[in-house]
């Protein structure tokens, strides 16, 4: 990939999308392809032809996606099952009609079991049930791995899945009833600090246990993997290697995430516990030793990025 090279970021203006176009205008790649969804609606496959037709995109990053936390998910199953399918399938399809060189496709930590092994490793793909509270996103996700997987094997495209673990930072969704665990814990308790409530109540027991990266790190990683030689990227390509976790190997309790957020924030009330709640999985951290050992680490300390995604909030929603 080199700094001229065309680049399409599907879903450049969400938390993913937008870190990872961050990332690529730091690094100085100027020829960069950005639609936004009024401009080309990726659910609609005749229109997401003729712009593969007319751009011819060498390298795609796919982050676009409906996303969001327990509620969101548990509320629209099937909204998160079919956006997400029809998106992948027409992106996926387009990237090999239009002779895409290369194409990372953004899936998440969910398509792992509910009860994987920690830290949870590639090969544990479809080896158990899925957690109920997210299984249709979780589905999409994985059809989507497989839709890489089977268009490198059919006709010899060179796409691959990155799985990244919980992200937070810049252009997150911060709405109460839609967004994920932490973003939700920043507006909660900074609304709380501005009313001086005495509590703030947040859903389950705490205990169960969190991977998070900053959104600014995963997008380093999608753009290293993209950027290596054509020989290491073909290793990749094979359907036992062709996904790749992106994270950080450290978790944390959402206890004693909440109490982090609350001291960044700076709300000094009581946090109670909702255990009539559901808690999701009981840990889910990713086993990243496969992208360590290609050479990548992350650099931004969790502290660091959660002081930097609550100056976000401020700037943007206060």
């Amino acid at each position: 990939m080199q700094k001229d090279s065309k680049i399409y970021v599907a879903g450049h203006t969400g938390l993913v999308g937008s870190a990872i176009l961050r990332r690529l205008q730091s690094q100085g790649y100027s020829n960069l392809i950005l639609r936004t969804h009024q401009e080309l609606d990726l659910e609609i496959q005749k229109d997401v032809n003729e712009f593969f037709q007319h751009e011819r995109p060498e390298y795609v990053f796919l982050a676009a996606a409906r996303v969001g936390g327990i509620y969101a998910n548990s509320t629209y199953p099937a909204d998160f099952i079919y956006n997400n399918l029809i998106i992948e399938a027409n992106v996926v399809h387009a990237s090999y009609r239009y002779s895409v060189k290369k194409l990372l496709f953004l899936g998440s930590s969910c398509i792992y079991p509910r009860l994987a092994p920690q830290p949870m490793k590639e090969e544990y793909l479809l080896t158990g049930e899925l957690e109920p509270t997210n299984e249709p996103y979780a589905i999409a996700k994985i059809a989507g791995i497989k839709l890489c997987q089977s268009y490198n094997r059919q006709y010899g495209t060179n796409f691959i899945s990155v799985m990244p673990t919980n992200l937070y930072g810049p252009n997150d969704n911060y709405d109460l009833m839609d967004s994920h665990v932490l973003p939700a814990l920043i507006r909660r308790f900074h609304e709380a600090k501005l009313e001086a409530r005495p509590f703030v109540e947040i859903w389950g027991t705490g205990v169960p246990r969190r991977e998070f990266m900053y959104s600014d790190d995963m997008a380093d990683a999608c753009i290293f993997l993209m950027s290596l030689e054509e020989e290491a990227f073909a290793s990749f390509l094979d359907p036992r290697t062709s996904i790749i976790n992106i994270g950080t190997g450290e978790d944390i309790t959402i206890h004693e995430l909440a109490e982090k957020v609350a001291e960044v924030v700076g709300y000094s009330g009581e946090i109670r516990w909702d255990t009539s709640k559901p808690d999701g999985p009981p840990r889910k951290l990713l086993d990243v030793s496969f992208l360590h050992s290609l050479g990548w680490r992350h650099k931004t300390t969790f502290q660091r990025g959660l002081l930097l995604t609550y100056q976000d909030f401020i700037k943007e929603f206060v």
